[in-house]
């Protein structure tokens, strides 16, 4: 007896577009769906294949994934990702336990004033494993949670362009970018942002976190994780700030 093929699942169910507010939300969507259509079967296509959290969900409720990437340099054309790291939260609360981190093995050698930033070496470099190992666990990660980073434009560009040579697409992903969190709270409270006054390390004095060392793919996701918390304990005592409203929004998709 033949049986009927199982349906395709949504990434992005349209009984959810209720909860968007954003007309951008039908253009992320259809860019998902895309990308999702265009992966190989693996650790990317299942993520995608996982609606996104509607923007009405209170913050509380929601599952997010703290992400940092170390990198060559700033340009994701030329430079290439070192190391990746991340920690799971839900709602604020941190899961040390779900912390992860991973070497990627560069085609070239590690610049010098690269590493003399964030101590990655040719030698240590060169234990790592390959850019499509390290996507896959980052994916396997981030499968039904919305990614925090701080600065996030530059996680993503170098994000959609390793994706797009290892996977063939360009993932459109739910973010949030603390470092936008962080100016927005300062505006509306009138306060003055002094030059480099939103870097990672400045924010999290500010909020009475722990220091930490800089540069390490790990540490730096786990203060932009702690740095989220203390932005939205700041934003919303109550815990029913909607997602949406917190979401970074890059222009070419929102």
């Amino acid at each position: 007896m033949t049986r009927a093929a199982a349906p395709q699942r949504e990434a992005c169910a349209p009984g959810r577009a209720a909860f968007w507010l954003a007309p951008g939300y039908w253009r992320f969507c259809r860019a998902r769906d895309h990308a999702r259509s265009q992966a190989p079967a693996g650790a990317l296509r299942d993520c995608l294949s996982t609606p996104p959290p509607a923007p009405a969900q209170p913050v509380a409720r929601t599952r997010f994934l703290a992400v940092d990437i170390e990198t060559t340099g700033l340009d994701p054309q030329r430079d290439a990702i070192l190391s990746i790291g991340w920690v799971a939260l839900d709602g604020t609360s941190i899961d040390l336990a779900t912390a992860g981190h991973v070497l990627v093995r560069p085609q070239r050698e590690v610049p010098e004033q690269s590493a003399v930033i964030h101590g990655i070496t040719d030698h240590r470099a060169a234990t790592g494993g390959t850019p499509g190992e390290a996507l896959d666990a980052l994916f396997r990660a981030l499968d039904g949670r919305v990614l925090i980073a701080h600065h996030a434009a530059l996680e993503l560009g170098f994000l959609a362009r390793a994706c797009e040579r290892h996977y063939g697409t360009r993932p459109p992903l739910a973010v949030v970018d603390t470092l936008r969190l962080a100016e927005t709270s300062r505006r509306r409270a009138g306060r003055p942002i002094p030059a480099r006054g939103l870097r990672l390390h400045v924010l999290r004095g500010q909020y009475n976190l722990p220091a930490r060392r800089t540069h390490d793919a790990l540490l730096d996701a786990l203060g932009a994780a702690e740095l989220f918390a203390a932005l939205i304990a700041e934003r919303d005592p109550t815990g029913e700030l909607p997602l949406g409203r917190v979401l970074f929004r890059p222009r070419r998709l929102w």
